[in-house]
């Protein structure tokens, strides 16, 4: 598996407003170990899309990633050309930066949001050129994100398609693994 659709909840969804909310570190912290994963089993292109929120926090981290692996590539596609245009300054400008930081960007329909056909695309076209993905999300707690694990369920019947998922019960140990580093470096500085 080379290229790993990385998405999840959006910010908002995960009571995320500011940058420096605690929560940002260990859902990094989380997402880090499970992109260590996937790059350790092969993963060279992180694919992602432009929401704030996992998919904005996974391209930050991919491009930390390169320094420790050189070969990963890091891919945002996003389902419109006009995508985040509306959005607040703040989320704008994340997203400008993770273009600018990508090898690679691109939209996948041509113009402004048209309909819904235009997500229902994208989603086929992330399905249809990456090998697997990484959601994090939990069915117990709904988001956006139910669009893209019902794509990928539905795809995984045609084909094989390996699904990794962080659920809100992997967060709760990432949170206590993370607390338990801090605390250790606390002690040990």
């Amino acid at each position: 598996m080379s290229r790993i659709w990385v998405t999840g909840y959006r910010a908002y969804e995960l009571g995320v407003f500011k940058d420096n909310d605690p929560k940002v570190q260990v859902i990094k912290y989380a997402l880090k170990k499970r992109l260590i994963e996937q790059i350790e089993q092969g993963m060279d292109w992180l694919i992602t899309g432009g929401q704030p929120g996992i998919e904005l926090w996974a391209a930050e981290l991919a491009v930390e990633l390169k320094a420790d692996y050189p070969a990963l590539r890091l891919a945002i596609f996003v389902p419109f050309e006009g995508f985040g245009k509306n959005w607040k300054e703040a989320n704008q400008e994340k997203l400008n930066k993770a273009k600018g930081s990508a090898d690679f960007y691109a939209a996948t329909f041509k113009g402004d949001y048209q309909g819904p056909f235009q997500l229902k695309g994208y989603q086929e076209f992330l399905l249809n050129h990456t090998d697997g993905a990484l959601l994090v999300y939990d069915t117990e707690f709904e988001g956006k994100s139910t669009y893209d694990d019902q794509a990928i369920q539905t795809f995984k019947e045609q084909v094989p398609y390996p699904l990794s998922r962080i659920d809100m019960e992997d967060l709760q140990e990432y949170a206590n693994d993370y607390q338990e580093m801090i605390n250790e470096e606390h002690w040990n500085s």
